[in-house]
């Protein structure tokens, strides 16, 4: 027996996810390292990237929600207040430390069925790493310089056999990366770096699931069983249940979006009450590939109407929007996509392709334009800061 499904104007469906994704206020989260704290709470998870033709993508979905965002903020958070942690979501990502017990069982699932890209860890040699850490404190692959190289085994891999035991580490929770400098980690003991007396308990399955469910109608608003499972598709039964049982104490509401009636949606009911009026379209936001917005790249474009192409690994003959393009949010419209590169020896932003999706206008032009000016004085500041680093 099917549930009575209530219609929802696209247009109100957008509002409700703009509003969870904070991306409806000019800075929701304050500023400062207790911002991305705030931030990664809310929002769950924020993506970690190794392109760096801009800004990387962590720094840059959190700019996009804290205006006055610098890079020292997050390195913060992250050595010094310890307030978020690395790991992995559908992707790496920094999860907020509140969360880390949930990824626990995640770690000892690791443990018990390592990746085979791990069977080269010697175990007496991975002690020995460990017992050095413990000795010296936190290291980096640079810091470990006796040892005898092999050979690759993949393009982005390391010569040196202590990556992969520093890896191990990090995914079986032994290990956290304390600090990271670019893309340079630095691997300290779990334990000594949050300071525990104990270590955390692992959530049980059914927990996780409710983690899950909460955490996508926090920062989702509108949620699907694939957006809340994203990543975590083996949790999806559970999830239904959690659902179900909600939405018979009527503390979800089954919706779609008009136009769209097998894409299963739900929502708290507080939520309809709620002013969902349109972001002003002189809010602009150019959107990290990787942004919450974007990442789920079904549910972007039933929402907006919008298939973004991301072709950063396209034969360049065969790309329609640029290597790294990046959505251009102006209210609640994807209007442009924008492929931008750094010129970081002159200081410049480049714009290497202008691609409108919406209808070209001089005021819409003008919107994001200033916004593109705002994003170049980001990227010149966060170079400024890498240099005295």
């Amino acid at each position: 027996m099917s549930i009575a499904s209530l219609a929802l104007h696209p247009a109100q469906a957008r509002a409700i996810w703009l509003r969870a994704q904070r991306l409806d206020e000019l800075a929701p989260f304050g500023k400062g390292p207790d911002a991305v704290r705030l931030a990664a709470e809310h929002l769950g998870y924020v993506q970690i990237d190794t392109i760096n033709v801009i800004e990387r993508s962590h720094h840059h979905i959190l700019y996009t929600r804290i205006p006055a965002y610098k890079p020292t903020d997050l390195e913060q958070a992250q050595s010094v207040d310890k307030s978020v942690f690395e790991y992995w979501t559908h992707a790496l990502a920094y999860v907020p430390t509140t969360d880390f017990r949930h990824f626990l069982p995640a770690m000892e699932q690791r443990r018990l069925n390592p990746h085979s890209s791990f069977a080269g860890v010697d175990e007496a040699d991975y002690a020995a790493l460990l017992k050095r850490i413990r000795k010296e404190g936190g290291l980096s692959i640079r810091d470990i310089e006796d040892e005898v190289l092999v050979e690759k085994t993949h393009p982005w891999g390391s010569r040196k056999p202590s990556r992969s035991a520093l890896r191990w580490g990090f995914f079986i929770g032994d290990l956290v990366i304390s600090k990271r400098t670019g893309m340079l980690k630095t691997y300290e003991l779990a334990g000594r770096h949050f300071g525990w007396q104990r270590r955390p308990q692992p959530v049980k399955e059914k927990q996780f699931a409710q983690y899950l469910l909460r955490r996508a109608l926090q920062a989702q608003g509108m949620v699907s069983l694939e957006s809340i499972c994203y990543g975590s598709v083996h949790a999806k039964s559970l999830v239904r249940e959690l659902i179900d049982a909600a939405v018979r104490r009527r503390q979800l509401l089954a919706v779609h979006i008009d136009g769209a009636p097998r894409s299963q949606h739900w929502i708290e009911p507080a939520l309809l009450e709620e002013v969902t009026e349109p972001a002003s379209a002189q809010r602009v936001h150019i959107l990290s590939p990787f942004d919450p917005l974007v990442i789920q790249r079904k549910r972007l474009e039933l929402f907006f109407g919008y298939a973004h192409r991301f072709e950063a690994y396209v034969p360049a003959e065969k790309r329609v929007l640029g290597y790294f393009a990046l959505p251009v949010l102006a209210g609640d419209e994807i209007v442009a996509a924008l492929d931008l590169k750094m010129d970081r020896q002159a200081g410049k932003l480049l714009v290497q392709k202008w691609t409108w999706i919406a209808k070209k206008s001089k005021p819409l032009k003008t919107a994001v334009e200033q916004e593109l000016h705002r994003f170049e004085q980001f990227q010149k500041q966060s170079m400024r800061m890498a240099r005295t680093r």
